[in-house]
């Protein structure tokens, strides 16, 4: 996909040993627009079922360069559960990369195997997670559209399968890092039986200055004119709200966040690129929510634990640390299937 591959070839550039291989989608043939090679250049969160439901166009042109290199493992995201099939065809272990924390995945995990959301009476009816660390309670309205729909379409029978690649898979690889959440690191991989690695903060891995200030997308004028008035700013002064790229809000529900973000008198840039829908919060508790972080009494003390986690996400994937050490475990692991 030679616009995605543009993403590596700085890296590659400076000297970093990687070896692109380029494999064509076939957007148009899957009903999307010319080019489209990842959910960013989508013209309509609608066409996001279509986009993810078409990577299995991958698997043949995959098979092909897998039988033409015969590498020792294949690495994919969730949304690509077709790619422990393809593992298993060529006899090579497939791990799958999670990129958010333990503490969600282990969540999932335990959710869909006990169903606990079924045994509520209505949406808004707490239940707690069974065989979890700590009294971790949720309604079904907290839950994936895909987890709490009782009419299936084949988008969601897709996400279904993708949740539960996992178990069909040799193991999984975490963008994480042991002291962050050791507990419950544990319970996955003890608890619950399954295998998994912590190797991140993966953006910490290179510290490169060109290759971290040429990482992402080159930058829009509204973008530069952002960072133009941040430049102005007293340290620790602005807030950064950003929902991520798979969250999308109501009408009223947006406004409720702006007139929160208003009323907290606090300095922020809010990103709003949104796609799937969130739980309802009121203006009170944003506000609430945005001075406690700013301005509140425990201020210094939440943002002295955040640098001391930032100290130990460094020390993770320094030699020796314990991210750097479980990437060594992994590599020496694979090596054992290697003939």
């Amino acid at each position: 996909m030679p616009v995605v591959s543009k993403t590596f070839e700085n890296t590659k550039a400076r000297g970093i040993n990687i070896d692109i291989k380029i494999i064509k989608f076939l957007a148009v043939e899957a009903g999307l627009p010319e080019g489209c090679e990842n959910i960013d250049s989508l013209n309509s969160s609608d066409m996001i079922p279509t986009f993810v439901l078409a990577t299995s166009m991958l698997q043949q042109p995959l098979e092909e360069l897998i039988q033409e290199y015969q590498p020792s493992c294949i690495v994919a995201d969730m949304l690509f559960p077709w790619a422990v099939d393809v593992a298993a065809k060529f006899g090579i272990p497939r791990l799958e990369f999670y990129g958010t924390r333990f503490f969600s995945m282990s969540a999932g995990h335990c959710i869909r195997q006990y169903e606990p959301h079924k045994k509520v009476s209505s949406d808004s009816e707490t239940f707690f997670i069974p065989n979890f660390l700590g009294e971790i309670n949720l309604t079904r309205r907290q839950l994936p559209d895909f987890t709490r729909q009782e009419v299936e379409t084949d988008f969601s029978k897709f996400l279904k399968e993708a949740s539960k690649s996992v178990l069909r898979s040799y193991g999984v690889v975490v963008n994480s890092f042991y002291e962050l959440e050791p507990d419950y690191i544990d319970h996955y991989i003890n608890v619950l039986g399954r295998k998994a690695w912590h190797i991140g903060p993966i953006s910490l891995c290179n510290k490169d200055t060109k290759d971290k200030a040429q990482r992402g997308k080159e930058a829009s004028i509204d973008e530069r004119e952002c960072l133009k008035w941040l430049a102005t700013k007293k340290p620790n002064s602005v807030v950064f709200i950003c929902f991520g790229s798979t969250s999308k809000f109501s009408d009223s529900q947006l406004m409720e966040i702006a007139m929160g973000l208003e009323a907290s008198r606090q300095q922020f840039i809010w990103v709003q690129w949104i796609r799937m829908v969130g739980d309802g919060i009121k203006r009170e508790a944003i506000q609430k929510a945005v001075r406690q972080i700013m301005v509140g009494k425990e201020v210094e003390e939440m943002r002295g634990k955040a640098k001391v986690f930032g100290e130990m996400a460094r020390r993770a994937v320094e030699e020796g640390g314990s991210s750097y050490s479980d990437l060594n475990a992994l590599i020496e692991e694979l090596k054992s299937h290697c003939p």
